[in-house]
């Protein structure tokens, strides 16, 4: 695979040192914040752990697949790909697991599968097809910028039943963020903002649980016994943290004082352990993963590569959006949307997409610098 060869323009080493980093503070961090979890509902310190590594080991299997696969492959059969994920957005509001209120997975047995996520993945390389194919209707006319809201709403209808708005959230922003590189003006954008803001509105106004997060996030404190729990206890554990943090294992709130340690608010106790400084190192090593996306992406895009362009632009605005809203919510900057850290969090589905998102990405640079892409709209 010429991972290492330093003759040949193998594959970006420093793209794979740093996930592979990231995974592995991930493994760390969850093999603390999950223990007392573990011991109290499977007399096994270690149960989530373990979960944990195997579902690494097969989402570096499904990556190690992934970057074999000539980009030409995606372009071509990405729309069969999102029409399974869609149909199994169906399924999983029929056979889903029912988890704290929400529909979103499909057990496998080894692993819950969680559709929304497949959707981010197989969405950016489709809608990259499409963008490639239509730039000049959706730059130039307001029925080509129309049609992509169409295919947005149908799949946020069938996220929204779940319930799962953090995914539509950030599928929203990916597809505008791709259109906006693409060229298309700020006039139509302000027209859908407001919509967009109108929409979210209604959806928190005629929603209990939505309007409780949203008076939690203003002021977590005024109810910290109930609505407002998670969110204080996530406060407490940064507090603790200070610059450098209590030390690893040291947490106090993971011993059963913060809900979902391990998955959406893992990064809380990251910080109560390793402080301000350790989230900042934890920030730098998730900013590079997208910094390269992006360079990579505007680099083939000034080439006129436009398909592998995109898809790399599609894919660092989703670690970064994905990044951003997490951190934010378990730190109080932003209302909690039940999305996990790449690379860190606990959960199979959300590592496999990201391990093969990332596998992608090697793969188009290794194309480019492989000159497998040619200069022109592929």
């Amino acid at each position: 695979m010429h991972l290492f060869k330093k003759k040949d323009p193998g594959y970006d080493r420093w793209t794979l040192i740093i996930t592979v980093i990231i995974l592995c503070v991930g493994l760390v961090i969850i093999s603390s914040a999950s223990v007392m979890e573990s011991t109290v509902k499977y007399s096994d310190p270690m149960y989530q752990t373990k979960r944990h590594l195997i579902g690494i080991g097969f989402a570096m299997i499904c990556a190690l697949v992934c970057v074999m696969i000539p980009t030409a492959f995606w372009k071509k059969y990405s729309l069969y790909f999102l029409f399974l994920t869609l149909v199994l957005l169906i399924l999983v509001l029929i056979l889903g697991r029912d988890i704290n209120g929400a529909k979103r997975w499909i057990s496998l047995g080894f692993m819950n599968l969680q559709p929304g996520e497949l959707l981010k993945m197989f969405w950016i390389l489709y809608f990259s097809d499409y963008v490639s194919r239509k730039i000049e209707s959706i730059s130039d006319t307001l029925l080509g910028f129309v049609r992509p809201v169409v295919f947005i709403a149908i799949m946020s209808g069938l996220l929204l039943l779940q319930p799962d708005m953090g995914t539509t959230i950030v599928i929203t922003l990916i597809t505008y963020s791709v259109m906006f590189v693409a060229g298309v003006g700020l006039a139509k954008y302000i027209v859908i903002i407001v919509a967009l803001v109108g929409v979210g509105g209604a959806l928190v106004v005629f929603s209990p649980y939505r309007m409780r997060r949203m008076t939690s996030f203003i002021d977590p404190w005024a109810d910290e016994f109930d609505s407002g729990y998670q969110l204080t206890q996530s406060l407490m554990a940064y507090g603790r943290g200070g610059w450098f943090g209590e030390g690893l294992g040291n947490s106090y709130q993971k011993l059963g004082y913060l809900p979902e340690a391990h998955t959406d608010f893992v990064t809380a106790i990251f910080g109560e352990e390793f402080g301000f400084i350790g989230m900042l190192v934890l920030l730098a090593l998730e900013f590079f993963l997208v910094y390269k996306a992006y360079v990579l992406g505007f680099k083939i895009l000034r080439q006129d590569a436009i398909y592998q362009g995109y898809v790399a632009i599609g894919i660092g605005t989703w670690l970064s959006l994905q990044t951003f809203i997490n951190i934010g919510a378990a730190s109080g900057g932003l209302p909690t949307k039940g999305l996990t850290l790449p690379f860190v969090s606990y959960g199979g589905s959300s590592l496999l997409v990201f391990c093969c998102a990332i596998a992608i990405l090697l793969r188009i640079d290794y194309e480019w610098r492989n000159k497998i892409i040619s200069c022109n709209r592929q």
